[in-house]
């Protein structure tokens, strides 16, 4: 199987061999790894002045860059950055990324359309406006559905990208930004009609959002994603316990705690990531990740003793010795 048949896999909850699969929706080591810079849009503030020689020479880097990430580090899928911005870029790096790699990787792009966590300017403009104008935030929410959408289904017309990342972060490490009553009026909504959305066009959904999501799990959970990322135990979300509640429903991502591999002892990284194996992979529909990305300061090393634990211990049994296994009990 390639690299996105077993994301896909996974994602569908089907029976795997070999070890689960893995990525990081960002991976932004890579001046220390690959002594490239990562290609966020914050380095590409003059695209706009390059003429299409020099825009094609950073095409051709960043798409370099993603599949090098990928390879030395075996993830299964590749997130790519909406930089710079437009659809028309996104679909130009997916062109490239599919040139060299065939459908090796699964890929995806950031496609989210709700209601996220205000900034501190926000924050109560939002709040008031929930309570003197709430059709308006409603119709605006609606608005942004519709747009991605009509993005969504132009870019199913040239092919090659396989889901969404929805990375509106709805959670701080206390609990989400609206009380669960709130959360169902002004997101779940439109999160639910874009998931059908994006599903019906035949795209994979993975709903992102770290912090404390347990008072809304329920209801993101009814939204009917193909997967949840990344049930972040620095909000106390503990993966046992949603994979007990959810697990037959859809495919989890994440829980190796990113506070660990930032200032953690090596004993504390090796707990954490044997934790999540341990408790996520049972019965399948798990994707090994941390339960955020690979951010900035965080030691490479940290992440580099993640991952052999995971070559070593992340691996399932082929389906000949677990039928030999059921048969000796």
């Amino acid at each position: 199987m390639t690299q996105r048949q077993r994301f896909i896999a996974a994602l569908e909850r089907q029976p795997l061999t070999g070890r689960v699969p893995h990525f990081e929706l960002v991976f932004y080591l890579t001046m220390e790894a690959f002594g490239r810079v990562h290609p966020s849009h914050r380095n590409y503030d003059q695209w706009l002045q390059m003429e299409e020689k020099e825009r094609e020479l950073h095409r051709r880097d960043m798409a370099e860059l993603y599949i090098a990430t990928a390879e030395r580090y075996e993830h299964s899928a590749i997130f790519i950055h909406p930089n710079p911005a437009g659809m028309e870029e996104l679909q130009r790096m997916v062109d490239l990324i599919r040139e060299r790699t065939g459908d090796h990787y699964f890929l995806m792009a950031h496609g989210d359309a709700t209601f996220a966590v205000p900034n501190g300017t926000e924050m109560e403009s939002f709040s008031c406006e929930m309570v003197e104008a709430p059709d308006k935030l409603k119709a605006q929410a609606a608005g942004w559905v519709r747009e991605a959408l009509a993005r969504a289904e132009k870019l199913r017309r040239s092919g090659g990208l396989d889901g969404f990342a929805l990375c509106a972060d709805y959670c701080f490490n206390t609990g989400p930004f609206l009380s669960p009553a709130r959360f169902s009026e002004f997101v779940t909504p439109y999160l639910a009609e874009l998931t059908k959305g994006y599903r019906d066009l035949g795209y994979y959904v993975i709903k992102h959002t770290d912090g404390n999501i347990m008072p809304i799990i329920d209801q993101l959970v009814q939204t009917k994603p193909h997967a949840l990322h990344s049930l972040d135990p620095q909000g106390d979300v503990d993966i046992a316990e949603v994979k007990r509640l959810y697990g037959h429903e859809l495919c989890l991502i994440g829980n190796v705690h990113c506070g660990m591999l930032d200032t953690g002892t090596p004993e504390q990284i090796d707990a954490t990531t044997r934790y999540a194996l341990q408790h996520g992979m049972p019965g399948g529909g798990y994707i090994f990740s941390t339960s955020n990305c690979i951010y900035t300061g965080m030691p490479l090393a940290s992440y580099e003793r993640m991952l052999e634990i995971w070559r070593r211990e992340g691996n399932y049994p082929s389906l000949k010795h677990a039928h030999d296994t059921t048969r000796s009990r």
